[in-house]
């Protein structure tokens, strides 16, 4: 778990680096139309969803460690956007990366499944978010030191190589999870026939919330861009700290509390948001200080960490250790199809003006929290 756990601290030291810099590199130096950087998302999350799903397969028919160190081994193609001289190339560059930590991502999350208990199972995933998304705020921290001394973009999108290269070799001395998804397989079956249609009906109700959600999710690119138009890229990058700042926190907190998942979810993770968003559009409309921006960005970033903690968990007790990579690979491939139209969407919104985004955005992520809360309600799990 500590292997797994470091392994995705270091991974988003690297590529969040990346994810902070290339909507500002694509728009702002490679002078790319906003429309541009939503159509890198949605190929960058739309094909992902394929990956991502036929990684969760892979798990369920081969050694998940495998699989997931042969997609944690090419994210550093997004360290070579830096090169690029052309939008073309560098929204390449971005989605292959970008594939292949979708692919690795199911697997990956089933390895942790397994070497934990249901009971902790809230509190590991909790702690895998809270290294994951911490390492994207050191990254962050540190960008924007390397950006002071006066470090340009393409060397520092090639230093990221290196965090990412020490996140496979991480996964590459972690435990298989084959033995301990046999000794699981055998207690699937004594579930009794009601909780398994209860959860049935949960599992259906997340992936739907988790599809909508998708609708609504943009790149934090996007706010990034926002401010930086409205103030200065080095603000418009360090929001991004804030925001992983503290969803990590919130992976942390809510893996260790007591809660009712599906309650949780829906107004901790989705209704939260929502409403974030929607700060977000009436605060460009009011053409509000950089301190509301941030405040919105932070509330996003507690939304984000709460869902990113508690939807594992459920898909994991849910399905049992024979299906938890194709259960993985769906929560992945929802998200990512719904991911692919919304930046498409975000983007072509953001054109006529981001507040139209911005708000579209709030409104479909408050459906889904009322999606998840409906279909859920039979769920009685708690963390």
């Amino acid at each position: 778990m500590l292997l797994i756990s470091l392994s995705a601290f270091f991974a988003d030291l690297g590529y969040q680096t990346a994810l902070a810099i290339f909507p500002i590199f694509l728009v702002i130096t490679l002078k790319a139309p906003a429309y541009e950087f939503g159509l890198a998302n949605a190929i960058a999350f739309g094909i992902g969803s394929m990956f991502g799903y036929a990684g969760g397969l892979l798990n369920d028919r081969f050694d998940g460690k495998w699989v997931a160190v042969a997609g944690n081994a090419f994210i550093p193609l997004i360290s070579l956007v830096g090169l690029a001289s052309s939008p073309v190339t560098a929204i390449a560059l971005f989605s292959g990366g970008w594939w292949a930590r979708n692919f690795r991502s199911p697997p990956r999350r089933a390895m942790l499944a397994s070497s934990s208990s249901e009971a902790d199972r809230s509190r590991v995933f909790g702690f895998l978010h809270a290294l994951d998304i911490g390492g994207g705020m050191v990254s962050i921290m540190i960008l924007v030191l390397l950006l002071l001394y006066g470090l340009g973009f393409k060397d520092i999108l090639l230093l990221t190589a290196l965090p990412l290269a020490i996140s496979t070799l991480l996964l590459l001395f972690s435990s298989s999870n084959s033995k301990a998804n046999g000794r699981r397989q055998s207690t699937q079956s004594l579930q009794k026939a009601q909780p398994a249609k209860i959860k049935s009906s949960t599992y259906k109700g997340i992936i739907i919330a988790t599809l909508l959600y998708g609708f609504s999710s943009y790149s934090l690119g996007f706010p990034i861009i926002t401010i930086a138009q409205t103030s200065s890229s080095l603000l418009g990058i360090a929001s991004y700290g804030i925001y992983l700042g503290v969803s990590a926190f919130a992976g942390y907190y809510i893996g260790a509390k007591k809660l009712n998942r599906i309650r949780a979810l829906g107004l901790a993770g989705y209704l939260l948001s929502g409403l974030a968003t929607l700060m977000l559009g009436i605060a460009y409309i009011l053409h509000a200080g950089v301190a509301v921006f941030y405040i919105s960005v932070a509330i996003l970033g507690f939304s984000l960490g709460a869902i990113e903690t508690i939807e594992p968990t459920i898909i994991s007790l849910i399905k049992g250790a024979r299906n938890i990579g194709r259960g993985m690979g769906s929560l992945s491939a929802s998200r990512s199809i719904g991911i692919f139209f919304a930046n498409i969407i975000m983007g072509l919104l953001y054109v006529l003006n981001p507040s139209y985004s911005y708000i579209y955005s709030g409104i479909i992520s408050i459906a889904a929290a009322a999606i998840v809360l409906y279909m859920g309600r039979g769920f009685r799990s708690s963390a």
